[in-house]
């Protein structure tokens, strides 16, 4: 794109009486159809915006300050008139008539820049009303497809950071528009880019990009309205923006596109405004309400992924497809899986399916079905969530179910650790046992305040955590599991006490149970508390409570009698049992690490055919996830081998 001084001036502005109508006028429009020419209205309506911004740089008090500009001012008031007249009949028509010839009047006679910039909006607000056209768009614009389609349209003249110095600038007369011009930008709202986007201006070489899909269109504006508004501000406006809940009801989706950050500034002052717009253009899914604002962003990447994999760029659909899922779906997928598991496990099987699509290079229509498939799903899931949905019942049994479910797998673990070492008579080292899980109780708290109040956790930083620390713990419990499996044949353990367990838990190896510990809790520990923040409502926090205390209250039975069952049990039926609980915890474990890293992006994915999903056993049908498992229970079944080899020899 590239424009001139004059060209400019032409952006479209919103004025503060658009905003309020345009709720109004976007649901009239997709209830009663477009109109069959929105152009001329269009037209007039920028002209005026034209007027109302740069008629202050031709007249000044009274007198002419530039002819040229002033020239331009008369001219295009005279179109404004002349094409008003071209529009359709209607009641309004005859008083916008009237209030143009006072306009140009006002002009005529050099009145001041406050009254005729007054006029100008007031016409604009009342065309719009009078002849409605969509002021939004249909989705939340995507910024991060916004600075692709950018570097690949736009830096050539307006330069890679927007400052108007591209390569091609030099050769242009008058140069490029500066983007970073924070003066120009807060009279610009991003209604006005897209405007500009898609009709080009005449007589410049700002050419039209009315080929470009309309979402491609508006993630332009989003991210050329962005450019004047540092990123360094996004972190000190995204803290405004969640400590100020009455600016977030005031906020939406056409307030952010249709108004002009002027008058954002006009209510908050321009310090605010600035740190605002530099978090709000960049994140526009905010001004959606939390569980609508994932599930547009969802729509929204699909869209880009579709259009990159069909301009060959297989890369950018990956990414975009991977973010629907980590940006868009996941911070969701508590909530909905507490509402309707079924249709949470049919999206997160649908979107792996467009990914594993794309990596193996599927024909474009056959990304475009997934797609849609998934988008149908999308649907089924906003109706899921809406919370009118919400009862009592489904928040306590959902908080019931998800923390008895995650829960579980680290108390078995723990459970074993503390009757092992009673059994060696060392119960001393279990307070290792349970400084560890304490610490992960501690730790995990934490990490949900600084959650809650400092940071965000991406989707990616949750299935990165959960994949490498799954992993990790499979991979000590291995070893554990065979070493029990070891110590259960027949006069191991005596041998082991009297040889080795003494000196071994007298040095630093006891800090190592309290590694293991920490580590298989902490993973769970900090999926729930993600996973309880995302369900949490001040509506159902009884319910929500209420299901959590009654996990609680069973996972302390199930604690119990797993103790004093274990401890009435010989020794080596204990370390056959335990190894073998250990040793499904390991294939379980190792699954769901695989998962979460094809998740996250980091493992490709392959879908199995034939093979049923089932969580509880960390199955997935994937053959990455597949393998591993099969790849786990290789090497148990071998470690196994070995210690009833070895047993036997020494019999």
């Amino acid at each position: 794109m590239s424009t001139t001084k004059s060209v400019r001036k032409q952006a479209i502005m919103l004025s503060p009486r658009i905003a309020a109508f345009a709720l109004l006028l976007v649901s009239q429009f997709f209830l009663l159809g477009a109109r069959a020419d929105t152009a001329p209205a269009l037209t007039i309506w920028r002209l005026l915006d034209y007027m109302a911004i740069d008629y202050g740089g031709a007249v000044r008090d009274g007198v002419v300050v530039s002819s040229e500009e002033y020239k331009e001012m008369v001219e295009f008031v005279g179109s404004v008139t002349e094409r008003l007249e071209g529009l359709p009949a209607s009641d309004a028509k005859s008083d916008l008539r009237k209030r143009a010839v006072e306009l140009q009047g006002a002009i005529e006679n050099k009145e001041k820049a406050e009254l005729v910039a007054e006029l100008a909006r007031n016409l604009a607000a009342d065309l719009i009303k009078a002849y409605p056209v969509p002021l939004a768009p249909a989705v939340v614009p995507d910024y991060a497809a916004g600075r692709v389609l950018y570097a690949e349209h736009c830096a050539n003249c307006h330069g890679a950071r927007g400052n108007g110095k591209g390569p091609a600038a030099a050769d242009l007369k008058p140069p490029p528009i500066d983007f970073t011009d924070k003066e120009r930008a807060i009279e610009r709202s991003l209604f006005a880019l897209y405007q500009v986007i898609e009709q080009g201006l005449d007589g410049t070489s700002m050419a039209s990009f009315a080929h470009l899909p309309s979402q491609d269109r508006w993630a332009l504006a989003l991210y050329v309205g962005s450019l004047a508004f540092p990123a360094a501000d996004a972190a000190k406006g995204q803290q405004l923006w969640q400590s100020d809940a009455d600016l977030r009801q005031q906020m939406n989706l056409i307030n952010l596109v249709g108004e002009r950050p002027a008058v954002l500034a006009s209510r908050v002052g321009d310090e605010k405004a600035s740190a605002l717009l530099a978090y709000l253009r960049r994140n526009p899914a905010a001004v959606i309400p939390s569980t609508n604002a994932s599930l547009a962003l969802v729509r929204t990447r699909l869209t880009s992924a579709v259009l990159s994999y069909e301009q060959g760029d297989r890369r950018a659909a990956t990414d975009f497809a991977l973010s629907a899922y980590l940006d868009g779906f996941e911070p969701v997928e508590p909530l909905l899986s507490a509402r309707n598991k079924d249709l949470m496990i049919s999206i997160e099987g649908a979107m792996g399916e467009l990914r594993a699509a794309i990596g193996r290079g599927a024909t474009v229509d056959a990304v475009r079905t997934q797609a849609k498939t998934i988008d149908g799903l999308v649907d089924q899931a906003e109706e899921a969530l809406d919370p009118r949905h919400a009862s009592s019942a489904s928040s306590f049994f959902g908080a019931f179910t998800l923390l008895l479910r995650e829960a579980l797998e680290a108390l078995l673990i723990v459970v074993v650790m503390l009757t092992m070492l009673r059994k060696a008579d060392r119960p001393e080292a279990t307070r290792y046992v349970h400084g560890g899980w304490i610490a992960a109780l501690a730790v995990g708290f934490l990490t949900w305040g600084l959650a809650t109040y400092a940071i965000s956790i991406s989707g990616a930083d949750r299935e990165l955590t959960e994949g490498f620390g799954s992993l990790f713990a499979a991979l000590i419990l291995l070893w554990v599991g065979i070493w029990m499996h070891g110590k259960s044949q027949a006069g191991e353990w005596q041998r082991y006490i009297r040889d080795k367990l003494n000196r071994a838990l007298s040095r630093e190896s006891m800090w190592g149970l309290f590694g293991l510990t920490f580590v298989v809790v902490y993973r769970e520990v900090f999926e729930t508390i993600l996973f309880f923040a995302a369900i949490w409502d001040e509506n159902n926090a009884g319910a929500v409570l209420a299901g959590a205390a009654s996990a609680v209250a069973m996972l302390a039975i199930i604690a119990s009698a797993l103790m004093r069952y274990s401890r009435s049990l010989p020794i080596a039926k204990f370390f056959a049992f335990s190894s073998m609980l250990l040793a499904v915890l390991c294939v379980v474990l190792v699954g769901k690490g695989i998962a979460a890293l094809q998740e996250a992006g980091w493992i490709p994915i392959d879908q199995l055919a034939g093979v049923i999903r089932m969580d509880f056993l960390g199955l997935y049908p994937t053959i990455q996830g597949v393998s591993a498992q099969v790849a786990m229970a290789a090497l148990l079944a071998i470690g196994f081998w070995q210690n009833q080899r070895r047993s036997s020899a020494r019999q």
